[in-house]
This record gives structure tokens, sequence and C-alpha cells, in this order.
């Protein structure tokens, strides 16, 4: 038997076989869990994700477009998946956007109106976005998961806009969980150390932060993006019944360090 046996739900944000939602997904499939997954728009962006999923041993996936800034695409995934599971257990947001040009060292204070309001509704409004129309077929209650950075809570160089709007993902987490705990739906963020993925790339001086913290985590290394999908998997089961509202780090420690 194993842990999520019987739980179905819905991946946002399998890129590639390096995205940490793949990694998310993998691990709740191995523990018997059944996911549908959305990905960008786009015959690239579906064969990549494809790829990925049944590279991954996942015959015949649920494969879904989904733009996440946009209403329509929302309602879209979300009917589909009804139509597809009837019910579900969770939802892993794993997604995040900013303009790479204002992830630059030093460019935080450059950041356009248009390109910090582009990133808060990809990055952090999207989230409260899925929780509504997820929460309308979650009968049983279940787990809503976020992916966020400890440079929601510190100034990362390079990190910048995006830094803020994972503030907010954090901040959304909260409410949420307040007020759908009633619908027994528990909502939490994993804070993950940095990992080399399509997204994390964009963010300037990445080598640099991941020498660091290989020099200064307690555990002397950088996280893996498996250990990530480990802890995924204790969100969505039965063991973390009473965890909610949380944010939960996975970078080997990293962010109990102070210099």
């Amino acid at each position: 038997m194993g842990l999520l046996d019987g739980k179905k739900g819905m991946v946002f944000g399998v890129a590639n076989d390096r995205s940490i939602a793949w990694h998310i997904a993998k691990n709740l499939i191995d523990h018997g869990a059944t996911c549908g997954f959305a990905h960008l728009p786009g015959e690239k962006m579906e064969r990549r994700a494809r790829k990925a999923i049944e590279g991954g041993g996942v015959v015949d996936p649920f494969l879904i477009p989904c733009d996440a800034s946009k209403d329509e695409d929302l309602d879209a995934t979300f009917a589909a998946a009804k139509d597809h599971f009837d019910a579900i257990d969770f939802v892993i947001h794993s997604i995040a956007f900013a303009d790479r040009e204002y992830l630059k060292l030093g460019n935080f204070h450059q950041t356009p109106r248009d390109v910090f309001t582009q990133a808060m509704d990809i990055s952090a409004y999207t989230l409260v976005a899925m929780a509504k129309r997820a929460a309308e077929f979650m009968p049983n209650g279940g787990s809503i998961i976020g992916m966020t950075y400890f440079g929601s809570e510190k100034a990362i160089p390079g990190y910048n806009v995006m830094g803020v709007a994972k503030a907010a993902l954090e901040a959304c987490t909260r409410y949420l969980s307040m007020e759908l705990g009633e619908k027994g739906i528990r909502v939490n963020t994993l804070s993950a150390g940095p990992i080399k993925t399509l997204s994390s790339m964009a963010v300037d001086g990445l080598d640099e932060i991941f020498e660091w913290v290989e020099k200064k985590a307690p555990l002397r290394r950088n996280v893996e993006a498996d250990e990530v999908g480990k802890s995924a998997v204790y969100l969505v089961s039965d063991l973390a019944s009473g965890v909610t509202g949380e944010n939960i780090y996975i970078d080997c420690g990293y962010n109990v360090v102070g210099l």
C-alpha cells in the first residue's frame, strides 16, 4: 500500500524532466497517487511536458494546456479535471514568472509597473485562482501546495521582483488556509533551496548562490529536486492532516544560518 493510494489531483508546472513539478509528481505517483498535468500552451511545451511525464513511466497521461494568467484557461482546465477525475484531493502549484531582464543583479529598482504586476499575477494570484476552482470539487477536503523560495524573506541578489511575488504567495497561502480550513482543505508552501531548472536559470548570479549554499548550509550541500518531491508526499498525505498555513523548508538547513 502507498501513502497516497486513491488520491487524485492536478500538477501545474511540468516543463521538462528537471522541473520541480515533475519531481513532485513522480514522488506522488510512486506513493500511489494519480496525477493530471497542466502545461503551458503550445505544441513545443506539450511535447516537452509529455516527454518528461511519459519518460517517467506514466502511460497515456491526462494533459491539458493552461495559461494560468487567463481565467478562461483556468476554467477550462478545472472543468476538464472535474470531468476526468470527478473529484480531486490535491493541487500542486509550481508556476512562477518574471521578465528575466529584471532578474539581473542591481536591477530591482528599475522594475516597470507592468513587469511587477505580471510577476505578482502569475506567481502569486494564480494560487488563489486555482484554490477557488479546486475547492468546488474537493468534497473530502484536500491539500494545495505552492512552491516558494527564501528570497521571499531575505533579499537575494538577482531574485528581485520574484522575491516580492513569492512573499505575496506565502501570504496568500496563510489567508487561503484560514478560509478553506473549514472545508478540510489544507494550504501550504514548500520553500526549496536553489535548484537548476528552466526558470531558475533566468536569475542572475545563480552559480554564486549555489556555491554559497554549499559552503554555508548545515548539510554543506544543495538540495535535490527529488527531496522536494518527498516533502510534497508528506503534505498531500494524511500524515500532514493537522498541517496548514505553513511554509516548510527543504534547503539543507540554509534558512537557519545567520552568516
